[in-house]
């Protein structure tokens, strides 16, 4: 009897092989290598439907939205290897993941392949034995609600981003993007830059004392304790927390008359309660308890490790990625924070074995779903119905899926831990300052002054034990959550007396609020329902790739390209970057996953409008003629304007009616520019930085002196790129044009009329820029004039073909002909000599004159080619190779970090683009069929 063969599909190589290892011989297990279609750019359409209804965005505009999908011509090979394995199966199982971008890819495989045998869904949460013995013994049709979710999510995608992207190329910059999520994540971070540029600081004083207690038994550290000044003659001391961000007091604290202490009555006070007795006023204990935080969901995890391990979105999930395809951690794309009961159980059952029975709760913790919740998953925890340890992984992973499999590990466990449990105490003293004492304070008589301390101790650490959710930066530098923290204080009663050890007054400025770091950016987005878990990796890298926020260590910080694109978007098409507005079209996909909406119509509404909406395709018709101007500058104060141009941001302040506003070569100057270095946030460029940047980069430069062959002015300025040299050349006169024109021979056209004469092109002004070695402010006229004198001929060879030294954009170098030889030091270009020059073209030529390097790396054999892995250092960065195949490293893969496992999927990844082509995306779109992929019913074909 033949054996039935049967063909599993999963999205990654490294997924297929572990999946691969608990299925038996007849199961043959492929990988798509993610989505193997999509929607083609629309310039790659057939010629015949260019200028049809899919002509703008490969989408059905007129109709009901089809989408006109092709397969990524890197996938075709792929496509064509699937092809050929399920004509020689018998059933196909679909397994990739249970989410609405997985359903969609087994859609698509669906589509294109076309089976004529059993097609089952099959789908698990974790890749273990048990899990994908279940998943098989449990399979079910296509979802076809999940996939209508996920391709109306990619359509509104597509129509967002191509009706938007060109006004932001007609108005601000080629190339930039807009999108539905990405330009409101955009403008969180933007708005937050803002709140830092209106922030004023304000001062306030403070007082701290260090006191004792006089229990007899406690030693001298353990009776003391600080108590910080709260309140004096019946007011409240002002703190952080009281001050607006204009740098006032808030209303609420002026109509409560806080006090707002100034140095010389701080320090008064200071004084005067050195020498005053205090005394206990009250002292009141209570109970503290503190419940674990719930098991890890996407957005969790993300904020977690941005906290704890300072790795970015993208870093953490592709780490994720790797421990899920492998088999250590449950799928990494969840907004879910329930356990199953075998997880919990493993959960109990470790921590009891670890920790002892008495730091395991009572009962099962159980943790309900955040609002908005979509996916059916369980919270990310180990795989498997017994969890692994750390310790017992260890010598499988990578020091970095290490570290996040023991973050994910210790959050699981102590999820299932008993409450941290301690007392919380806090003690008021009081003193009376003498009148003569604190002179400058308003009022007459006796002032009382009252001081706060408090602590925390815990008694039973439970989860804590285990593990201890991070948390971002604080807003305010108040210094009234500083005392919390886990500290005791002596044993004190009501009455008792304390001694003063010392006092000091202490200075404060209040602090804008802090920026954006990745986590608390995640956090921002999730708490306001914008775009989903899954996606917001991608999300903060595609704002990051598109220049419109850098980063500053942990910090997000906005360029001025992005006030330009969100002002834009904020002025003209405000629904666009609307919180709420943006939610809401995440509350309707999930209506559309859940069957209660339909796409069609949803997204004619949202393209066309209707009765309740404009929509967008009127919005972005209707919006006039915008000021490109307006749009790209910011008011700085005192007449000075920031302005985003085409080469980077810059200020501009009108020239003055004086006689020295005036061009090097007389001209009338309209204004004077400077451009804005890279290193200097937003925030940062206040009046008087611009007015600084202003006086070292004026447009006239730094004259050094006259070129004694030319004749010519000799000026040093900074520019875009950074300092140079560079002559003033006057402009050719009216009389110095027409006796050019009249030294021209006069040609003739065949019917005999004159052709005009070409007008002579004014004379560019030889630049150069400073070497590494010299600065603008001490730079010579010597030092500019060898720099104008580049190229510098060294000779020539035996051929007669010349050797110029040259300084170019990746350091000094020889050339000859079209051979680049590079130099060791800039001071080579003016010294070197024929016969050097000649020996350098006499040694075998090298990158940029480097000699051949050893591997950065030694891996493992690649499984497919049975070849040793090693990793190089190449033009373009970082890859791996086999000898046969080449992937580049990610922008997150680091050399140190990286697993075999992960340069084989790369190495993989390669192979099933096969070669790059010209021109095969447009190929591609043409050899598809003309008409529109039709949606079919396709969880149908399922048995």
């Amino acid at each position: 009897m033949a054996t039935t063969r049967k063909l599993v599909i999963v999205e990654s190589p490294a997924k297929a092989r572990t999946i691969g290892a608990y299925l038996g011989p007849e199961f043959d297990v492929e990988a798509s290598v993610g989505h193997i279609r999509d929607l083609p750019q629309p310039s790659e359409l057939p010629q015949e439907m260019k200028k049809g209804p899919f002509g703008k965005f490969a989408v059905d505009v007129e109709g009901d939205f089809d989408p006109y999908y092709v397969v990524d011509a890197g996938k075709k090979k792929k496509v064509a290897e699937l092809r050929k394995a399920l004509k020689e199966s018998d059933e196909l199982y679909l397994a990739t993941d249970e989410d609405r971008e997985g359903e969609a890819i087994a859609w698509h495989l669906l589509d294109v392949l076309k089976p004529k045998v059993p097609v089952k869904r099959m789908v698990f949460h974790e890749i273990t034995r048990e899990a994908i013995t279940r998943a098989l013994e449990n399979t079910r049709e296509l979802d076809d609600r999940l996939v209508d979710a996920q391709e109306t999510r990619r359509i509104l995608d597509r129509l967002v981003g191509y009706e938007v992207s060109p006004l932001l190329w007609r108005k601000i910059k080629p190339g930039i993007s807009a999108g539905r999520v990405q330009s409101v994540a955009t403008r969180l971070v933007v708005e937050r830059e803002r709140e830092r540029m209106s922030f004023r600081s304000a001062s306030y004083w403070d007082v701290r004392g260090l006191f004792s207690g006089a229990d007899s038994t406690d030693t001298e550290q353990d009776r003391q304790f600080t108590a910080r000044l709260v309140s004096l003659d019946g007011r409240r001391v002002a703190t952080g927390r009281d001050f607006a961000d204009d740098g006032e007091l808030k209303p609420a604290a002026t109509k409560a008359e806080v006090l707002h202490l100034a140095e010389t009555n701080a320090r008064e006070v200071a004084i005067a309660l050195e020498q005053a007795a205090a005394q206990v006023v009250s002292m009141e204990t209570k109970p503290y308890t503190r419940r674990p935080a719930a098991p890890f969901t996407t957005s969790t995890l993300q904020q977690e490790a941005s906290r704890k391990l300072r790795w970015s979105a993208r870093e953490t999930m592709r780490t994720a990625q790797g421990l899920y395809e492998n088999g250590y951690i449950t799928y990494m794309r969840t907004d879910s924070p329930v356990l199953s009961a075998q997880a919990i159980a493993a959960a109990r059952s470790q921590a009891a074995e670890l920790y002892g029975a008495e730091y395991v709760h009572d009962k099962a913790r159980t943790y309900g779903k955040s609002k908005g919740a979509q996916e059916a998953h369980e919270a990310i925890r180990p795989a498997g119905d017994a969890f692994r340890t750390p310790g017992q992984v260890a010598s499988s992973l990578s020091p970095q899926e290490l570290k996040l499999y023991d973050l994910i590990w210790k959050r699981t466990v102590a999820s299932q831990m008993a409450d941290a449990r301690g007392q919380t105490a806090t003690v008021r003293l009081g003193a009376d300052l003498p009148e003569a004492q604190v002179a400058s304070l308003p009022g007459s008589g006796d002032r009382r002054a009252e001081l706060s301390a408090s602590g925390t101790v815990i008694t039973f650490r439970g989860f804590l034990a285990a593990y201890e959710e991070g948390r971002d930066a604080e807003r305010y530098e108040d210094n009234a959550g500083k005392d919390s923290k886990e500290t005791r204080l002596p044993q004190l009663a009501e009455g008792d007396a304390v001694s003063t050890q010392e006092v000091t007054a202490e200075g404060h400025e209040t602090s804008p609020p802090p920026r954006y770091t990745e986590a608390s950016l995640v956090k921002a987005m999730e708490e306001r329902g914008i775009g989903r878990p899954s996606t917001y990796a991608a999300t903060i890298s595609v704002i990051t790739d598109r220049g419109y926020v850098e980063r500053r260590g942990q910090a997000l910080v906005p360029t001025w390209l992005a006030f330009s694109v969100v002002r834009l978007l904020e002025e003209n098409l405000p629904k666009l970057v609307d919180y709420d507005f943006t939610a809401a079209m995440e509350a309707d996909l999930d209506r559309i996953a859940a069957g209660d909406e339909q796409r069609t119509h949803w997204l004619a509404s949202f393209y066309r409008g209707d009765d309740q909406r404009q929509g967008l395709k009127a919005l972005v018709e209707d919006l006039g003629d915008i000021d490109a101007r307006a749009v790209n500058s910011i008011d700085l104060g005192e007449g000075l304007t920031l302005r985003v141009g085409r080469y980077g941001p810059y200020i501009e302040e009108p020239a003055g009616e004086d006689e020295d506003a005036t061009d090097s070569d007389g001209e009338k100057r309209t204004s004077r520019r400077a451009s804005v270095p890279d290193d200097i946030a937003p925030d940062e460029l206040t009046v008087e930085v611009a007015r600084e940047l202003l006086a070292k980069q004026a447009d006239d430069g730094r004259e050094l002196g006259t070129d004694p062959e030319t004749g010519r002015t000799i000026i040093a300025k900074n520019g875009r790129y950074g300092a140079y040299v560079t002559e003033v050349v006057p402009e050719m006169t009216e009389e110095e044009i027409q006796a050019h024109l009249d030294a021209q021979p006069t040609e003739y056209y065949k019917n005999g009329k004159p052709k005009p004469k070409k007008k002579p092109k004014q004379p560019k002004p030889r630049t150069g820029s400073l070497l590494q070695s010299m600065a603008l402010e001490s730079v010579t006229l010597e030092d500019a004039l060898k720099l104008l004198s580049l190229p510098r001929v060294v000779g020539t060879d035996a051929e007669g073909q010349e050797i110029t030294a040259q300084n170019g954009r990746f350091g000094p170098y020889l050339k000859k002909g079209t051979d680049s030889r590079s130099l060791e030091s800039e001071e080579q270009i003016f010294s070197i000599t024929l016969e050097e020059a000649l020996a350098i073209y006499a040694q075998p030529k090298q990158r940029r004159g480097q000699t051949a390097r050893p591997p950065l790396k030694e891996l493992a054999a690649d499984p497919v080619s049975g070849k040793p892995v090693v990793v190089k250092d190449g033009r373009f960065g970082p890859y791996v190779t086999d000898g046969e195949t080449n992937a580049t490293l990610r922008r997150d893969d680091s050399v140190e970090q990286l697993t075999d496992a992960r340069a084989h999927e790369l190495l993989a990844e390669k192979r099933a683009k096969g070669p790059a082509k010209g021109k095969s995306r447009s190929s591609s779109a043409r050899s598809t069929a003309k008409k529109p992929a039709a949606r079919k019913p396709a969880a149908k074909k399922s048995r």
